[in-house]
């Protein structure tokens, strides 16, 4: 039996059900403790804690399968948990064609993300998977067979080819798990808006599911608005806005290509190509370009890049923010909206707004709080892991 016995008091994260365990909190290891393998944790006086997966090279040295003492993990375990996962999507979340089915520790499957994509064209539908945990990486197989089975999807793909696979020992890899290879793109429908995705290379896994309802949001107040969406990337928040109504949309990112997969949304949408204007540049200095030329914007969206991979990043990652976020609050005229957003995980809901609330005081400019903004419900949020929580917004108004 493998085992994992905590050093004395380090059991009270457990007991508080977060589902990570850091190397410095175990007194002693048992067993055949190979990469992935799963454990049983205890703590120092001998009380079962839960069962979880192992990694010998993470400083998260284990991720909580479960609580029950009497749960196995086993093929029936991924089975039902799937299951449950896939219920509660099709219970929640309508009017889409990119949905979020599982999302890691908050569906009891630490290191797993799988979306699901159903293409308008040929009835194509798509599981795009990644595996960033030594433990779903073991269990892979088991996966794969029961996401088939729980959506009747038979097509997957693999987007393990991210950073933090590194942190696990894991090599980054995508590729074909079963079915077909992926088309070149998957024209999927998003509440009345047509986004062609590619899975095998555009980012995460082809898409910013976890932007759905802030795209919805956009849309039904982009009526008659000048709108600017910055770090646009292939136009989510442009095309939505373009939906709503928007008299006209300036759309900013680095990367040409992503700027020509925008446009081609444009076409794709029958929308205005007129209405809307892309800038090839760096965000930061198109904003200021923008201010000094004497654009202002009556709608504006920040939607940058993770700028905090870590602790250790968190006060680059302020002056980052606090930049854009001045220079956009400097291009609202007065009664415009804000739609802002962080994805540093790092970075927590807090910090966010007081960055964002210096920035209003540099820019002398009184701002309100409309709402707090965040992935929708097929990115659920487990009380006991406020990690879970990377995507934080403000939605905000210029007084």
């Amino acid at each position: 039996m493998n085992i994992l016995t905590l050093a004395p008091g380090k059991e009270k994260s457990l007991q508080r059900r977060h589902p990570w365990l850091y190397s410095n909190a175990i007194d002693r290891a048992e067993g055949s403790l190979a990469s992935g393998a799963t454990v049983l944790v205890r703590a120092h006086n001998g009380r079962f804690l839960a069962r979880a997966s192992f990694s010998p090279i993470s400083t998260i040295r284990a991720r909580v399968w479960t609580f029950d003492a009497d749960e196995a993990v086993d093929h029936a375990f991924f089975k039902r948990r799937i299951q449950r996962a896939v219920a509660h999507r099709t219970a929640m979340v309508s009017g889409t064609g990119a949905v979020r089915l599982i999302f890691g520790e908050a569906d009891g499957l630490p290191g797993l993300t799988v979306d699901h994509y159903r293409s308008v064209e040929g009835s194509r539908e798509q599981l795009v998977c990644q595996f960033t945990a030594t433990g779903v990486e073991i269990w892979k197989p088991a996966i794969v067979n029961a996401l088939i089975d729980a959506t009747g999807c038979t097509n997957v793909y693999e987007r393990s080819d991210v950073s933090v696979r590194d942190k696990e020992g894991l090599p980054r890899i995508a590729g074909v798990l079963a079915g077909d290879e992926p088309p070149e793109w998957l024209l999927v429908d998003e509440g009345g808006v047509r986004y062609q995705i590619d899975v095998r290379r555009g980012h995460k896994t082809g898409f910013y599911i976890d932007q759905r309802d802030n795209r919805a949001l956009i849309a039904r107040h982009a009526t008659g608005r000048e709108v600017l969406n910055c770090f646009c990337y292939t136009g989510g928040f442009s095309l939505a806005a373009l939906k709503g109504g928007a008299r006209s949309v300036v759309s900013i990112d680095s990367s040409g290509e992503a700027l020509t997969h925008a446009q081609a949304n444009i076409v794709a949408n029958g929308f205005d190509p007129a209405l809307a204007r892309w800038l090839d540049a760096d965000a930061f200095k198109a904003l200021r370009s923008l201010h000094d030329d004497g654009e202002r914007f009556d709608l504006v969206v920040l939607d940058p890049p993770k700028f905090a991979s870590s602790q250790h990043h968190i006060e680059g990652a302020a002056r980052a923010y606090k930049d854009i976020n001045l220079s956009g609050l400097k291009l609202l005229r007065p009664g415009g909206l804000l739609a802002t957003y962080s994805c540093s995980g790092a970075v927590d809901a807090s910090l966010f707004q007081k960055i964002v609330a210096s920035a209003a005081a540099d820019a002398g400019v009184d701002v309100r709080i409309l709402g707090r903004l965040g992935a929708g419900v097929d990115h659920p949020l487990l009380t006991g892991f406020p990690e879970g929580e990377y995507l934080k917004g403000l939605w905000l108004q210029r007084i």
